[in-house]
Parts: structure tokens; sequence; C-alpha cells
């Protein structure tokens, strides 16, 4: 771990992480894992929300990003941040295959999500709509196998099935996420192998695309990282206002680190209209 987070330690911006399925076959449990990360330099994982006195997993938390100082927005999130442990395995014996987001962890998302908006909407700069929102974690969710070529952008390329590994039952988070109405985007990894992003109901879910080179990866196919970066509004008084865009693209570990499938997952004009 110490290794594989140095880079982002190195370049002294505040970087944050969410557990896999994997982290627990090591020396340390899942909580042992998360408990070393929170100890890092320059992070701001959290082991798990205070509020929560009972909730599953480690490094459910959120993260709330203010506007620009001096600004209407200085002591607002004009972007806020869902980070959840997504699992590893199912504890249930007639359910087979990988874990799911639990009862626990949607109640403290909403009520998460709840407060944040009505802080957001009824605080000194009144606004008509929430803050956008994302949401990080590792598995996705089933919704994910709802897309094909026609209406996603990037590749899926994992071939089991219809090429989507999540849980083999639906927990329902992805209505919870729907009905709270202010994420515009899912992020997870687990499926090294697609790097799609397609939108379901007005929230894009994404792939974060192969990364590291520690695990299995396509001959030909390079490594990538997916870049997320939310945009503010310039206001008529030439000053910085809330968030007007969140754009994507992936960053390919080539020769060139070449740019591709470069879309608006969401912006303030349109809603959710994604574009190239």
């Amino acid at each position: 771990m110490d290794a594989a987070f140095a880079p982002a330690i190195a370049s002294n911006i505040p970087w944050v992480a969410v557990l896999g399925n994997h982290d627990q076959e090591g020396s340390l449990s899942r909580e042992g894992v998360m408990k070393h990360i929170v100890g890092m330099k320059n992070t701001l994982v959290k082991l798990n929300p205070a509020e929560a006195h009972v909730i599953d997993g480690f490094g459910n938390y959120n993260l709330e990003v203010g506007g620009v100082k001096g600004t209407d927005f200085e002591n607002k999130s004009v972007l806020n941040l869902y980070f959840l442990d997504s699992g590893d395995y199912s504890k249930v014996p007639s359910i087979p295959g990988y874990d799911w987001i639990k009862p626990s962890q949607q109640l403290w998302f909403e009520r998460t999500s709840a407060k944040l908006q009505k802080a957001y909407i009824n605080g000194p700069v009144h606004q008509k709509k929430p803050a956008p929102g994302l949401a990080y974690f590792h598995i996705p969710l089933p919704e994910y196998a709802s897309f094909d070529s026609s209406n996603f952008t990037g590749q899926k390329l994992e071939p089991d099935g219809d090429g989507i590994s999540s849980a083999s039952v639906n927990s329902g988070f992805f209505t919870t996420l729907v009905a709270a109405g202010d994420v515009k985007a899912v992020f997870t990894g687990h499926d090294h192998l697609n790097d799609f992003c397609g939108k379901l109901m007005g929230i894009q879910l994404c792939y974060a695309g192969g990364f590291g080179y520690h695990a299995y990866g396509k001959a030909g196919w390079p490594r990538r990282a997916r870049v997320v970066v939310a945009s503010l509004e310039k206001t008529d008084k030439g000053t910085w206002g809330d968030v007007n865009s969140i754009k994507s693209w992936k960053r390919l570990d080539d020769q060139h680190l070449t740019g591709i499938d470069g879309e608006v997952l969401w912006s303030k004009s349109f809603g959710a209209n994604p574009g190239k």
C-alpha cells in the first residue's frame, strides 16, 4: 500500500481511497487496511462516519468541496463526494458471488444527501437545485448491465456473461441514488477491461478502467485512468459561482499519455446531458 499510494502522497494533493474485494487477502483485515490508509500522509480518508453508530463495511464517508473563498459559495459545498465500501464476497450461503451495499450504508447515504441538499438550497445564497454529487465504490451495480455499444462511451471487454461482475442480487442502491436526486455520476472499478460510461435515469454509470500492473489486463490494451473534472461557473460579476459542468476522459499509459473518450457527464444548463 505504501508503494501504491506513494505517487499520490508525493504530489502533495489530498487523496482518498475505497476498499476493493481483494483487500482482506493479505495480512490485514479490511478494517486494518482502512485504518492504515487513514493514517497516511495527505489523505482525507475516513474509517466510517461518526454519526452512524452501526454501519456495514469500512471507509464509508463523504467529502464536501467548498466554493471559492470570497464568493457567495465560500461556506457552501458546491460538490459532494460519497465513498462507500461495496464489500468483497457474499456472507449469505444461499447467495453466491460478490457482496453488495447494505441497508445501513444506504440509510447513511440517504440521510447525508438529504442534509447536504437542505443546507445548500436553504443557505444564505438560495439555490433552486442541490449541488451535484459523485459516488465512488468498487463493485459495480447490476444496472451496469443495462448498456450495449449503442448507448455508452468507452469499451466493455470483460468476457464473462454480460461482462458485468456485480452482485447476484440487487440491493436497490441504484434506486436509492435516483430517489436522492443529487448524484450525477457513479464510478466503480472491479472489471479491469471495462472503461465505459452510460446514462441511466439521469445518472452516469462509469467504470474507471484497468489502472495498475498488479492485476489482470489485456495484451495491446493500454492501462488507463479515468479523469473527472468539475468546472465552476463564471458569474456576471466576474467571480466564481457553483459547479457548471462535470467532464471526464481516460488517460492511457502509452508513449504519449493519450487522452480518449472526452465527454460531458453533467452540466447545469442541460441537466444530465452527455456530449462530446
